[in-house]
């Protein structure tokens, strides 16, 4: 499958990605937290308001992960301090599985090369052992522990990981 990753412009495009986000969200994350949590998370992070403050005024960057001319998922970046955070990467349930995953990778590779920048790093869910797994066989690492209050009673308790650039 021909993999294309068009970076995110138009209010149309930011849309798209809003809708993907609570999809995915509440078909995911359902097992992890909250239906509260989720909403609450999608309208802070992931509605067309946050996305748009993201893109706009933040310094993010979001990228549509396009399948044969299907948009199937997104990834949400924001150079800083010589690396690339990877702040949100999804993918639609029907389409996991299919190697997408590592295409993305190597996409955000070649723009941590391209811009110079030595390493990818995100944050995961602590009990989102599956995902953890993936990032693991894709090269990333454990590198600590985050707990951060993100308002109305609700936390992220997160792993860190990084993958260094150059390295599989």
């Amino acid at each position: 499958m021909e993999m294309r990753f068009p970076k995110v412009e138009t209010k149309e495009e930011i849309a798209i990605v809003a809708q993907l986000a609570s999809a995915i969200w509440h078909e995911y994350f359902v097992s992890i937290i909250s239906h509260e949590q989720i909403d609450y998370m999608i309208e802070k992070f992931q509605s067309v308001q946050a996305i748009t403050d993201q893109v706009n005024g933040q310094g993010y960057e979001y990228y549509l992960m396009n399948a044969d001319g299907k948009n199937i998922g997104y990834l949400g970046v924001r150079q800083e301090e010589g690396k690339l955070f990877l702040s949100k990467f999804y993918i639609q349930q029907e389409n996991r599985g299919k190697g997408y995953a590592s295409q993305a990778v190597a996409f955000l590779a070649d723009l941590c090369k391209n811009r110079g920048l030595g390493s990818i790093w995100l944050t995961v869910n602590r009990y989102n052992h599956d995902t953890i797994a993936i990032y693991e066989k894709k090269g990333f690492r454990k590198v600590r522990t985050q707990v951060a209050d993100i308002g109305n009673g609700f936390v992220m308790d997160d792993w860190i990981m990084e993958k260094e650039i150059g390295s599989d």
